[in-house]
Parts: structure tokens; C-alpha cells; sequence
């Protein structure tokens, strides 16, 4: 078999598509299939870092690298071709097969468009000729039909690649059957054609009850409902949009030592790989939780000033709304505090951002002695390194902002080496209970996360915090990956499910009224799935 595929679309963004793809991903590979995610177009301040053949670092959505993970194949600028990355309400930042390549507003991204689906439909047929199969992801919503006439990401990807579709709802948001239902019947008679069937999302108590509501679904549409996945308080990890997270992260084991560690990781309106702090979390003792409220701030072990879209508007936004002052308060104290790339670049005495917000010079919070300056040029590497306690650190980098001059005695956080080159560097600063990096995904590096714990624990007074001592980040994950897998083997119909992979959508597919509506000129009004109107996560 050569070329199968998906296309796995949903009711609403955040319903499960990625996590249901990653399963159907991972129940594949156990099959023996050679299997690849996809997603033409994601919106999502969430990135990883890949490295290609010409050792050239670019960037995809978290997502995607987690999918590759379940297909346990490496990370591909191809499966995430078109990254849209929202540095406001209006605008994003265009990464095209990993490279930065623009900045557009809802009102300019009709002229790109064309450019980023052409090129999103070359990495899928490239892709579909690599693997056995390509478990495709949509984004947002198929019935947003103000966007269908530039739709490259749902049905107009299903179309020009022949993808029989599923569609994912979840229960916990209610009106399932509704959403459902209302999603068939707002596509038109083509699209409807390749929407095969329906998987419930999230499903809590006795699916007796349900039964009834899967038959009647089947007899409006004439589409069956291939599975319902139940709710699994073990599914947190690799979240897609920091928007799904709880207000703690995962569910905190009981802690090794006597006493519990508590973090508080600022949720800035622009947030970025809020994944980072997800390793901490996965440790026993650890309680990990996003807030807006000074009052958490103040009762904090550890605040954690997360990476972030844009730096200086966050920065005002922390000064506007007294968080800067409760983590100014916290520092004094002589209390932990960590910032990791955009939150790093807030501790600065001076940011100077001619790129992201255009301001200038501006303060910072003035607990680094360090200078932030912004260039046009992004840096994207995969980065190694050692931390002071001897421990090795994997760490990733997305940044515009670098420190353009430090105090000559500020110790390091890392000593390294960049992206394999030569030449030691040093990354970071440490300024007492004062700690920065632009290294993301530095704290899934077991050794090195145990060492820093032990060090806030000492400095906040958790005199009887333990690390446990076996925790592994990469095994967690792994379990994580494991159980979509299980639960897509277990609650879906997998053999229907792969003769839609195999076959494509039934013949004969009934058209279930009214179908989008067509506009006068045959043009659907819109702007297609552009930065902030659609399309997104």
C-alpha cells in the first residue's frame, strides 16, 4: 500500500483532533504501517524545532513533532508546511516549510494565500509517495464557510487529495449531536461526499445513554459514528494551544520528600511553548499551575515567566495588571524565579525591539544585568549544552530577541555548543534565585531538571522536597503516546476505519440539506484562513 490517507477534521477547534490523530498515528505503527502526520496549516505559538538534511533548523507545530513521535519517525518541515504564529489580534508571523517568511494581517493574506496552499499540497503529495499513509489534521472548524473558497486546510485539502473525512466532536462542550449534524449539513454536496462519519471526544459515564443519540445521528445523516473515546485524566501532555490547559497542569503525584514544590507559571495573553513547564509538572511533589492573579504569584514557590509572541506587549501587560510588581516583590525576597525566552528577555535592565512591537528601547523588569536587543533575522536551532551542575541539556531555540551585552561576572546558566558548531558558548544567566534562557524544552533533560528543583527547593525553604530520583520526561511522554494509541484500538472501529484509509469514502454517501450556501458570483465572502479570522487552533 502506498499513498492511503485521513483527513481527521472537527466540530470546533480544541475538540481532539490532534490527540486523535497521534492515535491513529501510533495504532498504525503498531500495525507495521509506515505512517505520517499531517497538517497544511496550523496557527499556533506552539513551535518545535527541526533540524533538515542541510542541517538548516526550522520550525513546526508542537503538534506535529508529538504526532511524529506517535509514528515513531523524526519530526519533517513537511508535516506542518504553513505555521501561522499570531503576534496579535490582527497580524501573524508567516513560517512557510520552517522559515519565516512574512507577517500578514487578515486584510493582506488573500494575495499569499495561493503561494502557501500550492505549497501545502506539494509537502502532502510528497509525503503520500514517502509512507504507507498520512493521517491528516484539519483546523478549526470544516463549516466555517465564510473561509471555504480558500480552504486548503479541511475540505478543500480533502478534495484536491481525495481524503475521506471523519469528524471529531467533543461532548464535554455539549450539543454534540448538533454540532455534528449542522457541520454535514452546511458543506456542500462534494465536500459531504468525503465525509465518511463522526468520533465523540471526551465522553464521560454510561455510553448506554448515548446509544440512542449515535442511532438517530446515523439515520439524519446516513453516516456512522466510528467510536467514542472516553475522558482520560492522563491525556495533558504536548497540549496544542496553551488556551487547553487547566488551571494545574496534569495530575500532581505525591511528592518523594515531605513537603510539595509549588510553581506558578504566568499565562501571558500572547504565550508561547507553554509545553516547557509540562516536564516539571511530570515530577511527583511538583504543582504546576497557569495563573493571571498576583495573589498566586505571591504564594508561590517558584513564578515562571514563559516564552511569549511578543515580548514588550506582555511586558506592559504584566506592568498593567500588578503581576510585575508581585514578581518584583517575589525576587526581592530573594525567592525563585525562572524566565525562559520571552519571559528571559522581560528580566533584561533593556529591551531594544525595532522588530516584533516596533517601540524602541524600552525598560525591563531590570533583575538580569543584561541587554536584549531584537534582529530581523530569527534564530531557530536545536541546541547541547551542560548546566553548572555538570548535568547535560537538550534545549531548542525560536527567537528574535538576544543578549547584545551582559556583566562580564554574570555566570551562565549553560555552557554549550549551538546547534553542533564549534566553539564553547555560554547561554543564559543566573543572578541569585534569579534564573534565564532562551533554551526551550531544557527541563525535559531528567539529570539537569533534578538539580534545579533540588536548588529552588533550597532557596524557597522547601527544606523537605525531594526530586524522585527514576522520573523520566521521554517515558512519560512515551506513556502518553501509548494510551491515544490504546484508546483508539480500544473504542474505535479501527477495521472501518481502515477501509476508509485504504478505500477512501463510501459510494453513495446521502447529501443532507440545506449544503453551503452560494453566494451571489459564486464567491463565498471572506478572507480564507487568515491570521486571527480562522482556520486556527
Amino acid at each position: 500500500m502506498s499513498g492511503g490517507g485521513l483527513l481527521v477534521a472537527g466540530t470546533t477547534s480544541d475538540a481532539g483532533k490532534s490527540v486523535l490523530t497521534a492515535g491513529i498515528c501510533r495504532w498504525l505503527r503498531r500495525r507495521g504501517v509506515k505512517v505520517a502526520p499531517f497538517k497544511a496549516q496550523n496557527m499556533s505559538n506552539n513551535s518545535a524545532v527541526v533540524v533538515d538534511a542541510d542541517g538548516r533548523g526550522g520550525e513546526i507545530g508542537r503538534a506535529q513533532a508529538m504526532q511524529a513521535a506517535a509514528c515513531g519517525i523524526a519530526p519533517d518541515l513537511r508535516f506542518n508546511p504553513v505555521l501561522l504564529k499570531p503576534g496579535s489580534d490582527l497580524s501573524s508571523q508567516v513560517v512557510l516549510l520552517g522559515e519565516a517568511v512574512d507577517t500578514v494581517t487578515a486584510g493582506n493574506f488573500r494575495s499569499l494565500r495561493p503561494r502557501l496552499a500550492e505549497t501545502a499540497y506539494a509537502a502532502l503529495a510528497e509525503l503520500r509517495s514517502a509512507y504507507d499513509v498520512v493521517i491528516c489534521e484539519g483546523a478549526g472548524s470544516p463549516a466555517e464557510i465564510n473561509l471555504r473558497a480558500g480552504d486548503y486546510v479541511n475540505m478543500g485539502l480533502a478534495r484536491t487529495a481525495g481524503l475521506p473525512t471523519i469528524v471529531v466532536g467533543d461532548i464535554d462542550r455539549g450539543g454534540v449531536f448538533a454540532s455534528m449534524f449542522g457541520t454535514l449539513a452546511l458543506l456542500d454536496p462534494a465536500d459531504q461526499a468525503l465525509l465518511a462519519g463522526f468520533v465523540i471526544n471526551k465522553f464521560r459515564g454510561d455510553l448506554g445513554l448515548l446509544r440512542p443519540g449515535l442511532d438517530m445521528l446515523r439515520q439524519v445523516t446516513g453516516r456512522p459514528t466510528y467510536g467514542v473515546v472516553p475522558w482520560d485524566v492522563d491525556l495533558w501532555l504536548d497540549a496544542e494551544d496553551s488556551l487547553a490547559y487547566g488551571r494545574v497542569l496534569g495530575r500532581p503525584a505525591a511528592p518523594h520528600g515531605t513537603e510539595w514544590l509549588d510553581v506558578a507559571v504566568v499565562r501571558l495573553p500572547r504565550i508561547s511553548n507553554a509545553t516547557d513547564v509540562e516536564a516539571l509538572a511530570s515530577e511527583p511533589g511538583v504543582r504546576v499551575r497557569l495563573t493571571v492573579e498576583p495573589a498566586e504569584l505571591a504564594a508561590a514557590d517558584l513564578i515562571v515567566l514563559p516564552g511569549t509572541r511578543s515580548t514588550v506587549a506582555d511586558l506592559t501587560w504584566l506592568r498593567e495588571t500588578g503581576l510585575a510588581d508581585a514578581i518584583l516583590t517575589h525576587a526581592a525576597a530573594g525567592r525563585p524565579l525562572l524566565g525562559i525566552c520571552g519571559g528571559f528577555q522581560m528580566l533584561a535592565r533593556v529591551i531594544d525591539d525595532p522588530v516584533e512591537s516596533r517601540r524602541g528601547s524600552v525598560p525591563g523588569l531590570g533583575l538580569l544585568p543584561v541587554e536584549i536587543t531584537f534582529a530581523a533575522r530569527k534564530t531557530v536551532r536545536q541546541s547541547v549544552g551542560t548546566a553548572a551542575t555538570g548535568a547535560p541539556v537538550r534545549g531548542y531555540e525560536i527567537h528574535h530577541g538576544y543578549v547584545s551585552a551582559a556583566d562580564p561576572a554574570l555566570p551562565a546558566l549553560f555552557t554549550g555548543v549551538p546547534n553542533g558548531g564549534a566553539g564553547e558558548g555560554r547561554e543564559g544567566a543566573v543572578l541569585g534565585a534569579v534564573h534565564g534562557t532562551h533554551w526551550h524544552g531544557a527541563f525535559e533533560s531528567d539529570e539537569f531538571r533534578r538539580g534545579f528543583l533540588t536548588d529552588v527547593a533550597r532557596l524557597a525553604g522547601r527544606h523537605g522536597f525531594r526530586p524522585a530520583p527514576a522520573t523520566s520526561f521521554a517515558a512519560a511522554r512515551e506513556r502518553s503516546l501509548d494510551l491515544l494509541g490504546d484508546l483508539v484500538e480500544e473504542h474505535l472501529d479501527t477495521d472501518a476505519l481502515w477501509q476508509l484509509i485504504e478505500s477512501g469514502p463510501p459510494a453513495g454517501l446521502p447529501f443532507v440539506p440545506p449544503g453551503a450556501p452560494r453566494p451571489a458570483g459564486g464567491v463565498v465572502a471572506g478572507t480564507g484562513q487568515g491570521p486571527r479570522t480562522g482556520g486556527g487552533q
